[in-house]
């Protein structure tokens, strides 16, 4: 092992990319997916048509189970912090459809020879304090060595059939809102070329950090027609997964949008992550931007989020309800657009 002291370890730096921003471009999944046959169980109540945030099966009339997996490269620096905001990104996907995690299984990539294994403990004692903020244990797991760290959970719950939110289900009238500013990809970015301090990242860290496990129990509360977690697709990329499985299409107000205190002012100096890059290219046929979003907004707008808040569809009545028991709460909830009827282009961005 390389002589590190594991005091002082910056994990993006034994990373190519960063968090979500990792995923495999959006255009390349597609064309890989397009190959493989439809699975035809009728147990299956959510499976892979819809580009859905997890797997739903059926186990009885009234109960299923459901599962999704997650993992990614360091987002930040510190293990602890990793393995927590790891973590909260995991169990988003089950909140994004209604569910309750019930338990988890860990998915270790670690450099063995390049880190201590200090490291690794503290990347699982996060993790394992979010999961259990989040009411569950972490049962097991599975280890590889490899030459840069990744960490990951795939996550259990379970929900009612009749409660299964899928992202397929917006209505034309419907209200789309966003609980976590966007952001993190360009101030991750950012963190680790040197021009942004810990102190300035530090909201970044708090977003990512927090679970969604709010914005859903309110979502069940007030009823939604649809509903997807916003990670390394950026805004636009899940809401476009959003309108093509609903039929529908998206006004986007950009003033609405909420976004991390230094992002744009980090964007519009030139710190773009490639995987904004790839989410831009990615949803550049089907959005129609008005002539005074500048290029800047639009990356911030199709920034690789790592661990983002959900993106609700409501009809404007629950929307309401649901925007003050948000407030009620002290958490973040803005309306940032509405469904329209089916347009040209899935996305028009004013």
């Amino acid at each position: 092992m390389e002589n590190v002291d594991a005091e002082t370890i910056k994990l993006t730096q034994y990373t190519h990319g960063l968090g979500c921003a990792c995923k495999l471009r959006p255009q390349l999944l597609e064309e890989v997916l397009q190959g493989l046959p439809v699975p035809h169980d009728s147990r299956i109540l959510v499976g892979t048509e819809t580009a859905d945030d997890a797997a739903v099966f059926a186990v009885s009339d009234d109960l299923a189970l459901m599962q999704t997996v997650d993992f990614f490269t360091p987002i930040v620096d510190d293990p602890y912090e990793f393995g927590a905001i790891s973590a909260a990104n995991s169990l988003s996907d089950v909140y994004a459809m209604g569910g309750t995690p019930l338990f988890a299984l860990s998915i270790v990539a670690f450099p063995g020879n390049r880190l201590p294994m200090s490291v690794l403990g503290s990347i699982l004692k996060g993790a394992s304090d979010k999961a259990a903020e989040a009411g569950i244990a972490i049962i097991g797991g599975h280890t590889v060595d490899d030459t840069e760290p990744k960490f990951g959970l795939a996550v259990t719950g379970s929900l009612d059939r009749d409660k299964i939110r899928t992202n397929a289900g917006a209505q034309p009238g419907d209200a789309l809102i966003l609980t976590k500013p966007i952001g993190t990809g360009i101030l991750s970015t950012a963190l680790k070329q040197g021009a942004l301090s810990p102190l300035e990242a530090r909201p970044a860290i708090e977003w990512m950090s927090k679970l969604n496990r709010g914005a859903a129990e309110v979502m069940l509360q007030t009823g939604a027609n649809a509903c997807t977690d916003v990670t390394g697709f950026g805004l636009l990329g899940h809401l476009l997964g959003m309108m093509r499985g609903s039929g529908t299409s998206a006004l986007i107000h950009a003033n609405d949008v909420p976004w991390i205190e230094k992002a744009y002012e980090l964007a519009a100096s030139g710190i773009v992550p490639g995987g904004t890059k790839n989410n831009m290219s990615y949803t550049e046929s089907s959005v129609v931007y008005a002539n005074n979003i500048s290029n800047v907004t639009r990356a911030l707008l199709n920034d690789a989020q790592t661990s983002g808040g959900l993106l609700v569809s409501l009809p404007q009545p629950q929307a309401k309800a649901y925007l003050q028991a948000m407030q009620e709460r002290g958490d973040l909830a803005v309306q940032i657009g509405e469904v329209v009827e089916k347009q040209e282009r899935f996305i028009t961005v004013d």
